[in-house]
């Protein structure tokens, strides 16, 4: 049996179309997937992504060491209430997930992991924390609402007090405020400003109504999905797994080289790759004419096959096929999509396809 959120009963009520996702019960959509990316981008949308794995590492020392090993990017670069986006990656240097990691001061460091890889990543960490003699906790007491869109911040007026909502509206992106009862971050998955918030799980369906209530649109994973690619944003599976490396996927930005003596998992493999040269690289493609993208559809240039698309969709806001797309490196500026048998032309250009005021 698929598992369920805080709020299953409210997306029943809402009559959403669910679906199984990495073993969650999951609402697709309400109606209208495009209405839905559209509010987004012009409103307000509020996502249940109470499937995502929540981890605190109570206590800065010893986690603080365990992460700098255990985590590509590097923590010791974060400040009380900063967060970052990083890497967790196998010997190799292959991707186990792509998570954000939250430095919460004296109450330690907390983990956001992908729901379909729970299993997977709590085996990878469990032995490495018991190395570094450092305590873990899953919190399945708590859920997570996603609050985006221009409007987001402005809507949250309903359901925060004063004093939280100065504070939310005066952090930065990738920064959280932490009060008695929520956990709030100025962080999303589509491009547009935000916030996630981490209630208890009690507390979820009073603060989604909330924010129903002050006209903010419930919406799904389709729609979560095609904003998250307009934005350039990666998604694990897809644009990148245990096979391909951060280099070979668009997320070297995401690799803390510095200092040198730092060792983490994977560097090794890294420095190698580095060294000999990468052969791949990510790109984003744009359809010149009528079609849609998806994934793993071939890549060519002229009659050479150079890659192959990882992730892909209809854009609404561009009204045009888009994809991210893992080809030889040197690519010129343009390039064609093998959909359907018919060889498309297509655009590359630098992820994000749309750029927002964040």
């Amino acid at each position: 049996m698929a598992k369920r959120t805080p709020l299953y009963a409210r997306h029943l009520a809402l009559k959403a179309k669910l679906v199984d996702f990495g073993g969650w019960d999951m609402p697709l959509h309400y109606g209208s997937q495009l209405q839905e990316h559209h509010q987004v981008r012009n409103a307000a949308g509020l996502f249940d992504v109470s499937h995502m794995t929540i981890v605190d590492f109570p206590g800065p020392a010893p986690t603080r060491t365990l992460l700098r090993y255990l985590l590509a990017n590097d923590v010791a670069r974060l400040d009380p209430g900063k967060a970052l986006y990083t890497c967790m990656l196998n010997d190799a240097g292959g991707v186990i997930d792509d998570l954000i990691v939250y430095d919460r001061g004296e109450f330690g460091y907390r983990l956001v992991l992908n729901a379909a890889t729970r299993d997977k990543d709590l085996a990878w960490i469990a032995p490495l924390a018991e190395r570094f003699n450092a305590t873990w906790r899953e919190r399945g007491d708590l859920a997570m609402l996603a609050v985006q869109g221009p409007e987001a911040l402005a809507k949250l007026e309903a359901v925060l007090d004063a004093e939280t909502l100065h504070a939310v509206r005066a952090s930065r992106r990738f920064h959280a405020v932490e009060g008695k009862d929520l956990f709030i971050a100025r962080t999303g998955y589509t491009g547009e400003d935000g916030v996630e918030i981490m209630p208890a799980a009690e507390n979820a369906p009073a603060l989604w109504d909330g924010l129903l209530a002050a006209g903010v649109a419930p919406c799904g994973l389709g729609a979560r999905d095609t904003l998250r690619l307009e934005a350039g944003m990666s998604l694990y599976g897809s644009d990148m797994d245990e096979t391909t490396t951060p280099l070979v996927s668009g997320l070297g930005w995401t690799v803390a080289w510095q200092p040198p003596e730092r060792d983490f998992i994977g560097r090794a493999a890294l420095e190698q790759q580095r060294a000999g040269g990468i052969s791949q690289t990510l790109i984003g493609l744009v359809l010149e004419e009528r079609g849609v993208l998806r994934s793993h559809q071939t890549v060519y240039d002229g009659d050479r096959e150079i890659g192959m698309t990882t992730s892909g969709a209809f854009s609404p806001s561009l009204d045009r096929g888009i994809a991210l797309a893992r080809v030889a490196a040197g690519i010129g500026g343009c390039c064609q999509v093998d959909v359907r048998g018919k060889c498309l032309p297509a655009q590359v250009v630098k992820p994000p396809f749309i750029s927002r005021p964040l």
